[in-house]
C-alpha cells in the first residue's frame, strides 16, 4: 500500500465514503454497500467482525438529527418517514466531504458481546474496501455517552432504518490514527 500524508489520506478517505454514501442514497434505497461495512479486527489480526455498518457524523450535527428526529416524531408511518430521510441524504447532504469530522461510529444493541469485546481492545483495525480502493486504519474506540451530540446523531439517523431501535443502544467511536493510516492505491 501506498502511504499518503495524514491530511491527504484523511481528506480522500472521506471524500471516498461521501461518494459511496450519494450512490447508495441515490440508486440503492439506502441499503449500505461493502465500501462503509469495513472488517473489524485486532491489531494481531484476529477478525472480530467480519463487516460493520459504520456512520460518518457531521461535523455540526444538530440539523440532520433535528431533521431525522421530526421524520420520525411526526408520523406513525416509518415507511414515509423512512422515504423522507432518503430523500433528505440522497440531496445534497453527501456532497461536501469537508463538512465531516473523522469519527466514524457504529450503534449496536444493548449488551453486544461484539461491541464489549471491540471495547476491551480499545483500538481495532477497520479495513474498508469496495471499486478497487482500499483503506486500512487502526481506531482508537471508546463507548459513547449519553446526550453525546454524535451518539445522538447516529441514534436518529439509524433508526431511518430500524425503528425499534432503543435509546439504551451502545454506539461506540471510532477515531482513526491518520500516522498509521494507509491506502492503495493513491486516491
Amino acid at each position: 500500500m501506498k502511504r499518503l500524508s495524514n491530511s491527504e489520506l484523511k481528506s480522500s478517505f472521506i471524500a471516498w465514503q461521501c461518494r459511496l454514501r450519494q450512490m447508495a442514497m441515490r440508486d440503492q434505497g439506502g441499503v449500505p454497500m461493502p465500501g462503509f461495512r469495513p472488517q473489524v479486527s485486532s491489531l494481531k489480526g484476529e477478525i472480530i467482525m467480519p463487516e460493520m455498518t459504520i456512520l460518518l457524523v457531521p461535523i455540526n450535527p444538530e440539523e440532520s438529527t433535528a431533521f431525522f428526529k421530526f421524520q420520525l416524531q411526526r408520523t406513525n408511518d416509518h415507511r414515509q418517514a423512512f422515504e423522507a430521510g432518503i430523500k433528505y441524504l440522497a440531496a445534497d447532504y453527501y456532497q461536501l466531504p469537508e463538512l465531516f469530522s473523522d469519527e466514524i461510529t457504529a450503534v449496536f444493541a444493548k449488551g453486544s458481546l461484539v461491541a464489549e469485546r471491540i471495547l476491551k481492545l480499545k483500538t481495532v483495525l477497520l479495513d474498508f474496501e469496495q471499486f478497487a480502493q482500499r483503506y486500512r486504519m487502526a481506531c482508537a474506540v471508546k463507548r459513547l455517552p449519553a446526550r453525546d451530540i454524535s451518539r445522538e446523531a447516529s441514534l436518529w439517523h439509524n433508526r431511518l432504518f430500524n425503528p425499534n431501535l432503543g435509546n439504551d443502544a451502545d454506539v461506540l467511536s471510532f477515531r482513526p490514527n491518520w500516522k498509521n493510516a494507509m491506502a492503495e492505491p493513491w486516491p
